[in-house]
């Protein structure tokens, strides 16, 4: 057995909160978020999940008393400095390197800048500002690696992807993960207080590909805000019609949707090839089949952004392929609402939260067998999970779900009361027990070594 399968299992966020242990709670943080901001728009550029993640997990902790100051790059001169986006959560911008042109893979080249950037806001404050630092992916992660020995606090790490998980599963003609992010995320893994995985599957790869702590390795599953996104109350065949009409789609047949960034590791190409795959078998079926793919280029999707467009055009299925750009606000609940089944085709997901949004709408989800994904869909309740990446499954699944009305709107069902038992609170309250864990574990170490050099 893998030295991880059991630790991963034990090591909860939420599950660690035993009773009314005294946890200390801090009371500020600093989140560090170098190559993404939480105030850009998911669907696009690097912006994705983790956007959200950071976002709505900041604002429930500012609802707990806890501020939090995000730490994001300048990515436009029309930024203010600083930016509240809620009471008790401010988004500050460092300059670090050029505003535009700078891709993920350049910004290594730009952390002292940015780290410089942090510790100089630091102090510019009374000793003692900040409790505790939660740094997202590995570029923060090796900002928050200095500033925790600087300012003398416990760091907490969430990885949000790993490049060894990345390279092991990729998808054909992408580009595998380079060498200096895998050294990075290893001193990362080494120096975090505390590693917050999505997933038990994450933690297992953090202890038995990167050789973590176990006892240092927290399970803390992301949410979703089931007030945005819920179900259609009502007569939900008037209300997916009427959010059709809205977005400008087809009104009659079937939809399947994909969210999100439009890169090899998404696999929107899957969905795609099995819409041809399903020509070929059902040539009627697939005439009632609409495929709508909402989102931006992104990764290696930047270097050919019509790709899609040609592939649909190559197979012969553009007439039933339509692309939306990203949608914000009350637009991405009514997408949700307008497909009858969503897919998430990725190689590699550290959780899927586009899976989680479309079932607290009440729309199931077909999603790749893979990553945080099997904890996101509940198989053959919430939805479907597809072994592999096969047009032709993909295919064979979609014609055994479009046509059975009776099977969907039972996993529609599932999908909806699957959904409830993930919320942004839950995971803000996971989070502040492994704070706690990581404050005390810190102070007892600062009072054990004070007491070894007294005696």
């Amino acid at each position: 057995m893998a030295k991880g399968a059991d630790v991963a299992e034990e090591h909860t966020g939420v599950g660690r909160q035993r009773g009314s242990l005294p946890w200390p709670r801090p009371r500020r943080i600093a989140t560090l978020s170098v190559h993404t901001s939480p105030l850009h728009q998911p669907g696009t550029g690097d912006a994705g999940g983790m956007n959200v993640y950071i976002l709505e997990v900041s604002r429930r902790l500012a609802e707990a008393n806890v501020e939090v100051e995000i730490f994001t790059r300048t990515t436009s001169g029309d930024l203010p400095p600083v930016v509240e986006v809620a009471p008790g959560v401010h988004v500050r911008h460092v300059m670090a390197g050029p505003l535009e042109g700078l891709t993920k893979e350049e910004l290594p080249g730009q952390l002292c800048a940015f780290t410089a950037g942090v510790l100089r806001a630091e102090a510019a404050r009374p000793p003692g500002h900040y409790d505790l630092i939660h740094s997202h992916y590995w570029l923060s992660g090796q900002v928050g690696w200095l500033a925790k020995d600087r300012w003398g606090v416990p760091l907490v790490h969430t990885a949000h992807t790993l490049a060894k998980v990345k390279n092991a599963q990729l998808a054909v003609g992408d580009r595998p993960e380079p060498k200096a992010r895998v050294i990075g995320e290893e001193q990362v893994v080494a120096e975090a207080d505390r590693l917050v995985a999505n997933t038990r599957v994450e933690a297992r790869d953090l202890i038995d590909r990167y050789d973590a702590e176990p006892t240092r390795v927290a399970v803390v599953e992301p949410g979703v805000d089931l007030e945005r996104f819920r179900p259609v109350a009502g007569d939900r065949d008037a209300a997916t019609i009427a959010a059709r009409v809205r977005l400008g789609l087809p009104t009659r047949g079937h939809l399947v949707a994909f969210v999100g960034r439009i890169q090899p590791l998404k696999a929107p190409d899957v969905l795609i090839r099995a819409i041809a795959a399903l020509r070929a078998r059902d040539a009627e079926l697939a005439g009632e089949v609409a495929v709508v793919i909402c989102g931006g280029p992104s990764g290696t999707g930047l270097d050919r952004p019509t790709a899609l467009m040609e592939l649909a055009a190559s197979l012969g299925v553009a007439d039933r392929v339509h692309f939306l750009p990203p949608r914000t606000g009350a637009e991405l609940p009514l997408l949700y609402q307008a497909a009858d089944l969503v897919a998430v085709p990725s190689y590699n997901e550290s959780f899927g939260l586009v899976a989680l949004e479309a079932q607290a709408c009440g729309t199931p989800v077909v999603a790749a067998a893979v990553g945080g994904l099997v904890t996101a869909v509940r198989d053959q309740v919430s939805g479907v999970l597809v072994r592999g990446h096969d047009p032709a499954d993909w295919a064979g699944t979609l014609a055994r779900l479009l046509p059975d009305r009776v099977r969907r709107e039972q996993l529609s069902v599932g999908a909806a009361r699957h959904a409830r038992n993930f919320s942004w609170h839950r995971t803000a309250a996971g989070l502040l027990a492994v704070y706690g864990e990581a404050i005390a574990d810190h102070r007892a170490g600062l009072t054990a070594a004070l007491t070894s050099s007294c005696c």
